[in-house]
């Protein structure tokens, strides 16, 4: 967009804004004319920049007729359409608390829980879904995708193959797998870690809170990819030849960094709890240390330890993606989404010859950023619901 262009988009928009109140008001709609009536100059600015966006968008799609762009509208409409079809259908099937869940539960947690419930069948069935081997090599390198030989293409590899002759499509199945199943268990780590001690600085307090807070705060000082990065480095140098072995190293070290934060907030919400009546009743009757964590603070933290659990999946999961573009994550034969987007960047370079070809990377891209707004539309879906907060 040029300069010209977007003065003239701004011009267009202030007089949209000025002269929508007046024209509104004589749109012969009532709900029209009683929204305009009350609608003051910075809402009217507001609605002509969601007209303006609307039109620019209608534009991209009809005239420009941009196919990434047809592609993301298309993706939103039929996730959308997914989720409420599959709301609609908890309504009318199932047990009455479900039926009620699903009554009450709006489009975002349903299409998240779909989401959700897809790329889990896909991580655990990833043998049997994928038609090839994630380290399967094949004499064809840089095969198209499509699968239309005219175009460079081969119907053996739907989304073609890599620069050493991998399956894309393989390649793309496991990195689910493994992404999204080193990421979880590395966050159950991290909330292993973070809330027993969380929870055991808030309950003994005195000189073994100070002690331990102070070792998190130094941790929690340095960027957290930045340590990583450094810390990784050095695990490769142990590692050696055993590529595995750093994979378990990568996952201590972000279940450690993570677990900070966890502590953080678990000592806070733990602190609240001791000086309550309940918790020093059941001191007071001899409880032992592991009665009070689990019976007394543990049931009564669930709700913002289930919202920071989301929160904390999507940051690890996006972590290990870095860390593996970076080249210090998850190492090969294993696939992954991160070392896919590096591996494939070059491709967008074609995106003029082949918008499919070009869309190899951004698939793995996309893959990542999907499971990270589905898990943060359940978390909050369900905090919604744990914590007692009403519209």
């Amino acid at each position: 967009m040029t300069w010209t262009s977007g003065f003239i988009w701004m011009v267009s928009i202030i007089a949209m804004s000025l002269f929508l109140r007046p024209i509104g008001r004589r749109v012969p709609i009532a709900p029209i004319q009683h929204a305009c009536t009350g609608m003051s100059l910075g809402g009217a600015f507001g609605y002509s920049i969601a007209i303006a966006i609307i039109y620019l968008m209608c534009w991209l799609y009809f005239v420009k007729e941009l196919i990434f762009f047809q592609w993301f509208v298309q993706g939103v409409i039929g996730l959308g359409i997914a989720g409420y079809l599959f709301r609609l259908a908890g309504q009318h099937f199932g047990t009455d608390g479900s039926r009620k869940m699903f009554r009450q539960m709006p489009v975002t947690a349903a299409l998240g829980i779909i989401i959700i419930i897809g790329y889990a069948i896909m991580s655990i069935f990833a043998d049997w879904l994928a038609p090839y081997g994630q380290a399967e090599i094949f004499a064809k390198v840089n095969v198209l995708p499509g699968g239309n030989p005219d175009l460079g293409g081969d119907p053996a590899h739907l989304l073609g193959t890599d620069q050493i002759g991998r399956d894309l499509l393989s390649r793309l199945i496991y990195g689910g797998q493994n992404t999204v199943g080193i990421a979880f268990i590395t966050t159950c780590l991290a909330f292993l870690i973070g809330t027993f001690f969380g929870f055991l600085a808030a309950a003994l307090g005195g000189w073994f809170d100070q002690a331990l807070s102070r070792i998190v705060d130094m941790l929690m000082s340095i960027p957290q990819l930045i340590f990583a990065l450094l810390l990784m480095t050095i695990a490769s140098a142990w590692a050696g030849s055993e590529k595995w072995l750093l994979t378990i190293y990568m996952i201590l070290i972000i279940a450690v960094l993570d677990a900070t934060r966890v502590f953080r907030l678990s000592r806070a919400v733990g602190m609240n709890i001791v000086v309550m009546d309940f918790f020093e009743a059941a001191k007071l009757r001899g409880e032992k240390m592991p009665y009070l964590i689990f019976n007394e603070i543990l049931p009564n933290a669930f709700a913002p330890l289930l919202a920071e659990f989301g929160l904390r999946f999507c940051f690890v999961f996006l972590t290990i993606a870095s860390l593996s573009f970076l080249g210090v994550g998850i190492q090969p034969p294993l696939a992954d989404w991160g070392t896919m987007v590096k591996d494939l960047a070059q491709f967008i370079n074609f995106a003029v010859f082949s918008p499919l070809t070009a869309a190899l990377p951004l698939m793995a891209a996309s893959a990542i950023a999907l499971l990270t707004v589905a898990v943060n539309f359940v978390v909050d879906w369900v905090l919604h619901r744990t914590s007692g907060l009403r519209e």
